[in-house]
Formats: structure tokens, sequence, C-alpha cells
């Protein structure tokens, strides 16, 4: 159900922008798998494989004798055609059919999801179109490749809501059990079991999921626990997820661990958390369809430096769906290693993370990730924000 609303969703992006063929190219995918491929067939394909959507609606996909009856389960497919020798006569017989003014295949220069055809492929591809004349018709797939990606359907939207709903009760129970002493590591292990009772898989890679951090000095993210002792007096963060049917949750929680004569955090402490919890509203309440993301990010960091802080050294938010890190629309600012996503503008449907974090001297780093869905009014709250310090006795 999930591979027919996407497919039929890429026909819509399609035939707003005025595409009129889409091919995504591939082979041997477990081992040069497209990151497009969970969305479009959710299987792995063995010998050249070529799925196509028309602007039209119209879908077709060619491929090998033995993938044949897979792919046409899936029900997204109109046609699926197969071959044994080879795919080069199938493929030019059905596009001399279709007879597009523009295919769309999977490269780009500036977002890595809509990246997946190798450069062999594409050499492969332009080889045999050469032969039917279509060679020069050849164009990037990424704002489709994007919009399959980014705008999540209402089974998507679920399924992320039941990882955020995991992972916010993991924390609670984390919260119960943290006391000075203990290690990142232990901490770190007491979520995995915990994880694991639920039969879930981490949302990236496990020895950095979570990541723990307590005190100052500390790496401060995407880093593995150590054997750092949680102690009073330390801001103490985590950066946790979960994967519920291929959907990803990503968050991040502060806790304080009080003084042994505190009852509430220090004014330092709360000052600093209290900015990062006016940084993620700042940008939440910009947040609409039409906007730019370098606008949204501007708003939470003039937030944090206005308060007297120095900038955080990252974007202020993600797109999350299949991975943590998703999506090319970014909340972040116009520096080089972000190339054009900041200037991307947010649809109706997207998922990001708003997470600033500062710098608490002599304590550590406040820091919240929450995550928000661009509705067609604004954003929503897809997790419960945290509005409050956690404290640890």
């Amino acid at each position: 159900m999930l591979i027919q609303e996407k497919v039929q969703q890429a026909a819509a992006a399609m035939e707003s922008l005025g595409i009129d063929c889409w091919i995504t190219f591939v082979r041997e995918t477990a081992l040069n798998g497209d990151p497009i491929l969970d969305y479009i067939v959710g299987t792995d394909l063995t010998w050249h494989s070529a799925l196509i959507v028309s602007g039209t609606g119209q879908t077709c996909a060619i491929v090998g004798k033995y993938d044949q009856k897979t792919v046409k389960d899936t029900g997204a497919y109109d046609r699926v055609e197969s071959y044994v020798e080879g795919i080069k006569q199938p493929l030019l017989d059905y596009l001399k059919e279709l007879n597009p003014q523009q295919i769309a295949v999977n490269y780009s220069e500036g977002s890595e999801i809509c990246d997946g055809i190798t450069h062999g492929m594409y050499l492969v591809l332009q080889a045999y179109l050469a032969e039917i004349g279509l060679d020069q018709r050849l164009m990037s797939a990424e704002k489709i490749v994007s919009a399959v990606r980014q705008c999540k359907s209402e089974t998507e939207i679920r399924y992320m809501q039941k990882a955020i709903e995991h992972t916010e009760a993991i924390f609670a129970k984390v919260a119960q059990w943290i006391q000075p002493g203990q290690t990142e590591i232990e901490i770190a292990e007491f979520m995995h079991q915990e994880r694991k009772k639920l039969g879930l898989a981490s949302a990236w890679e496990e020895d950095v999921c979570p990541s723990v951090f307590t005190g100052p000095d500390t790496a401060g993210a995407h880093y593995k626990p150590s054997e750092r002792k949680v102690e009073r007096g330390h801001i103490l963060n985590m950066d946790f997820g979960v994967r519920y049917e291929g959907y990803c949750s990503d968050l991040q929680r502060t806790f304080y661990v009080l003084q042994e004569n505190e009852t509430s955090p220090p004014a330092a402490v709360q000052r600093g958390f209290d900015t990062v919890v006016g940084s993620i509203e700042a940008a939440r309440q910009l947040m609409k369809p039409g906007i730019q993301g370098i606008e949204i990010d501007k708003a939470a960091r003039d937030h944090v430096t206005g308060q007297g802080y120095e900038e955080f050294p990252h974007a202020v938010g993600h797109q999350v769906g299949r991975f943590a890190h998703d999506g090319t629309a970014l909340l972040g600012p116009a520096w080089e290693k972000y190339a054009h996503k900041p200037f991307e503008k947010l649809e109706q449907g997207m998922v990001f993370t708003i997470e600033p974090r500062l710098t608490v001297p002599e304590h550590g780093i406040a820091t919240i990730e929450d995550m928000v869905v661009v509705t067609a009014q604004g954003a929503e709250n897809l997790s419960t924000p945290q509005e409050e310090l956690i404290l640890i006795n």
C-alpha cells in the first residue's frame, strides 16, 4: 500500500513539474542500491531493471525474469515486463512508444538522496537512448525524488508517530533510572535493552544511538558513549531514536543532575535551557509551506545569539524519514557544505527536527531536538516538546 502511495505521489509531482518520464535504472541493488528503491519497489533487484513513471500516471517496470512476480505484487505498476537476455530492447521499445520529451534519472550534484544512479549505469542508459535519438533528453530527477521522499503520506506520518512514542517512553524510563556515578556507557546500555524489549532497531548506528554526553568538555555530538561518569552539577544530554516499520524518530533531551543542596537548577543552566526552548519555538512559528529553510534557521540562530551565546555550528533542523537525516530541503544557513539545500522551500508533509544547542560553561551542553510536520497552516509538533529540564536527584 505504501509503495502504491509513493508511486502515485511521484506521478502527481511530475505532472506539476511538467516532466513526462522518470526512470530509476539499477542493477544488483543489494550492492548498489538506489536510495529511492524502498519507496517505489521495496525489494532488491538483480539484473538491469528500469522502473518508469510517466507524468500522466502510467507506470511500467522492466525487470529480470525472476523479479517479475515480486514487482507485480507491489500493485504499483500497470505493466511489469520481464526479460532473459538483456533489458535494452524491451526498454527502448517502451520508450519509443512513450516518446518522452524529458527523461529524468536519479542523479544530483547537491542532494545525496537523489544521486542513486551509478556513473556506469548512467553511461549504459545514455548509450541505449542514443540508439533511438533520446540521449539528449536526460535530466536530473532531483525534484521528483525529493518530492517522493520529503512529503510524507498519512501512512508514513503514522509510522513516525509510533517511532516517536516509543522513543519518548524510553526517555521517560531512563530519566527514572539515572543516578550520579553511572557512566555514559551504562546509560546507553539501559536504553538499548529497553529498545530491544520492544523489538525495534535503532534509528542510526547502534554504537552512537543513543549518544550520551555528561558535563562540560565533551565531544558534543556524533560520538559514542564513554566511561565518563555522571556527576552532580552536570548537564546531561542524549540523542536517540528508533525505527518503526522502516521510519525513524530522532530526538534529543536535556537533563540536569542536582547538587546535594539544590532543589532547582542554577540560574545559568536554566537560562541556557530556556534559550534553547525559545529558539525552537521561534523556528516553529515561522515554518509554513513556501518559506525557505534559511529563514527558519536564521530565526532560531538569532534567538540564541541575541541572548549572548555563540551560534551553533550546524543547521537548526533536518528532515527525517526512512533515515534520521533525510530529504533535500534543510533548515540551515548558507554554508558551502549545505549547497542549495537551505534555499529549498518547505512543503506540506515535510517532517523536520528543530535542534539548536548552546554551551553553559562548567555544566555542559543544553540542547533539545523535537520533530514537527509542515501543514497547510504552519508546523505541528509530532513529538511532545521538552519545555522543562528533566531533573535528576
